[in-house]
């Protein structure tokens, strides 16, 4: 069985839990209070330059040319594509540039992304790969359970916000991470088996929490 096939199994009762969120059933039906989807956006803003610099440390630690290739492709896009895409579909909240990089990491984010970034700095290519599956594989799902379910007719945006994540190309990339983690870990010991899995359920975890975050739009409480 496939390693990733595994996880999936391993971390069923997770991955479902973020599944139903109120905050993602919220999306999908158009039922989400604006202030939190605006707390969201200003936090994956956060997230999202966290998430650049540990997608530069893979492409520092692929041993080969083609997989430095995609997770630098990758990074481009996050950088120069993905958040020029999230500033203007913030701006149509009414969250401004400066709102945007004025926001100070939640409690949840930071644990989050210092999570990502230790691994990225410590581990190995085949543990960064397991640390950040959770992230694509989650989104692509949602994005594509959501969109089943027919658009929000109340909230436009959040039907903006459903079709990008339930586009192939998305779909595509989470396939990618799959099958690279797959091939990674072909010929991992038990030892090695059992800490990717402790990774991806980790991150599936701080996914929830992100959601979780967002939804009670979580501050430091000192």
């Amino acid at each position: 069985m496939r390693l990733t096939e595994q996880l999936r199994q391993r971390a069923a009762v997770v991955r479902e839990q973020v599944l139903q969120h109120p905050f993602v059933t919220g999306i999908g039906d158009g039922t989400l209070p604006l202030a939190a989807f605006r707390d969201y956006m200003c936090q994956d803003y956060v997230f999202l330059i966290d998430y650049c610099r540990v997608l530069a440390l893979a492409v520092a630690k692929a041993d080969d040319l083609e997989t430095m290739g995609r997770f630098a492709a990758l990074l481009h896009a996050t950088l120069h594509t993905e958040m020029a895409l999230h500033r203007d579909f913030a701006a149509q909240f009414g969250i401004s540039v400066a709102e945007l990089e004025a926001t100070q990491a939640a409690p949840s984010t930071r644990s989050y992304t210092q999570h990502l970034l230790t691994v990225a700095y410590a581990g190995s290519l085949t543990e960064i790969t397991a640390t950040l599956l959770p992230c694509m594989w989650d989104y692509s799902d949602i994005g594509q359970r959501l969109a089943a379910q027919g658009m929000p007719a109340a909230q436009p945006l959040y039907g903006a916000w459903i079709r990008m994540y339930a586009a192939p190309e998305f779909g595509e990339l989470a396939a990618w991470l799959r099958d690279l983690l797959d091939h990674l870990a072909s010929h991992a010991a038990a030892t090695e088996q059992l800490r990717l899995t402790r990774l991806f359920i980790d991150s599936c975890r701080y996914e929830y929490l992100f959601w979780e975050m967002a939804y009670r739009q979580e501050t430091w409480p000192v």
